[in-house]
């Protein structure tokens, strides 16, 4: 007969603190492909990051752990939630259309915004304006693709809705 394998990960171990663990970031690996640190059993795709003042190490986690260590069974699928609708808001972010200006700059209009991809220094970067205020940020990155620049404006119109 075979050995039964009863661990469950750090659930398992009494040097680890079950409770009181503090969601510190998520990351989406887009793919379920890292195994889960505390039961270290499930693979993962959506990563919580979670730190005890207990524990000297950070663990990244699925959410049905994030949800026993942080003893809340509600905030772990809200992120989680989250990062799924900006996975998908990302792809179809890349599909869309994007006009040029009488300056020949990249441009879009969306949700109160003017996002504007400027040519600068052997590349390119991204500016965003709300509409209504006029208040308009220009970030400091230069990407060296057209392509890039636009992927990540969705980062910059992101970022406006909540500063300007």
């Amino acid at each position: 007969m075979g050995e039964e394998h009863t661990s469950r990960g750090k659930w398992s171990e009494k040097s680890v603190p079950h409770k009181g663990w503090n969601c510190v970031g998520v990351d989406d690996l887009e793919e379920p492909s890292q195994l889960c640190q505390m039961c270290e059993s499930v693979e993962i795709r959506y990563v919580h990051l979670m730190e005890h003042p207990d524990y000297s190490e950070t663990l990244a986690v699925g959410c049905v752990c994030a949800e026993h260590m942080e003893d809340d069974y509600v905030r772990p699928r809200e992120r989680e939630k989250d990062l799924r609708r900006l996975s998908g808001r990302r792809r179809s972010w890349a599909g869309r259309k994007w006009r040029i200006s009488q300056n020949g700059n990249s441009y879009i209009n969306t949700e109160g915004f003017n996002i504007v991809i400027y040519n600068r220094d052997n590349g390119f970067v991204v500016s965003v304006a709300r509409r209504e205020s006029g208040k308009r940020q220009t970030g400091k990155q230069i990407y060296p693709a057209l392509t890039d620049a636009k992927a990540s404006a969705l980062k910059a119109l992101l970022w406006a809705k909540s500063h300007l």
